[in-house]
């Protein structure tokens, strides 16, 4: 079996580690260098670097930033923001990182997926959605970092994009956001038991109990948090021993 992940997130503004409810009030969160360097200390499985204005600013991913963050790092280091070709990939993965993910700029041309999937292999392909719950109940992509609404029901757009190449899915669900309350559930499952790559499930983790239930109850495969990381509420060595004493499968710290 597999071992559950557990995710820290840099979310990035201006070069500094942000972190907003619901995609919005943004406020400071400290150094990201800083940050992934005791997060890969701690026993995270993986780090997350997204750059959350570099579509809506028209820019490329920080590159020098990602480069110095990858030097202090021996996880996994996944990035996204601004990505939208080969070459966009190729000098990120030359800065360090592992993984890249693609939003925005997928969703609107959905052949990129493919592209990169054949150019570096699924594995390095992480789809990034950002989705919300209507009062239809059904859930929908929103692009530009939550910016925009779309018509695409998650669920389609997901199995569309693993069709299409892409390894992982990132979804993060904008009605949870940085609320605290608990991840998407419903979502989460019904990609994770329906699709046949990795779910990780982000928004929303508050407690430790919310990463049993993603897990247990979502299936995710992973779980991406932020706050409660950067804002010291919880460790990682500390969830990570709750989720071993539940029995989950974890690799240990």
């Amino acid at each position: 079996m597999l071992c559950k992940r557990i995710v820290p997130c840099l979310d990035i503004k201006d070069g500094r580690t942000v972190k907003g409810t619901n995609f919005v009030d943004l406020r400071d969160a400290g150094d990201p260098v800083e940050l992934g360097a005791l997060y890969a200390r701690e026993g995270a499985d993986e780090l997350v670097f997204l750059d959350i204005t570099a579509t809506v600013e028209k820019r490329k991913t920080l590159r020098e930033l990602v480069n110095r963050i990858s030097h202090h790092i021996n996880i996994p280091f996944t990035v996204g923001g601004g990505i939208s070709s080969v070459e966009d990939v190729y000098a990120l993965l030359q800065n360090g990182a592992d993984k890249i993910s693609v939003n925005t700029a997928a969703f609107r041309n959905p052949a990129l997926v493919n592209e990169l999937a054949k150019e570096f292999g699924s594995q390095c392909v992480v789809l990034a959605i950002d989705t919300r719950k209507e009062e239809d109940g059904e859930w929908y992509v929103y692009l530009n970092g939550g910016r925009v609404k779309t018509d695409v029901k998650c669920k389609d757009w997901a199995k569309q994009a693993v069709d299409l190449g892409a390894g992982e899915i990132l979804l993060t669900s904008m009605n949870h956001d940085g609320t605290k309350a608990g991840f998407a559930l419903d979502i989460t499952k019904e990609l994770a038991t329906t699709l046949p790559v990795p779910v990780i499930a982000s928004g929303g983790g508050g407690t430790m109990e919310h990463f049993v239930d993603v897990f247990n109850k979502a299936k995710a495969d992973a779980a991406l948090a932020a706050s409660i990381f950067h804002f010291k509420e919880i460790s990682i060595p500390e969830l990570k021993g709750y989720l071993q004493d539940k029995k989950i499968h974890i690799r240990p710290v």
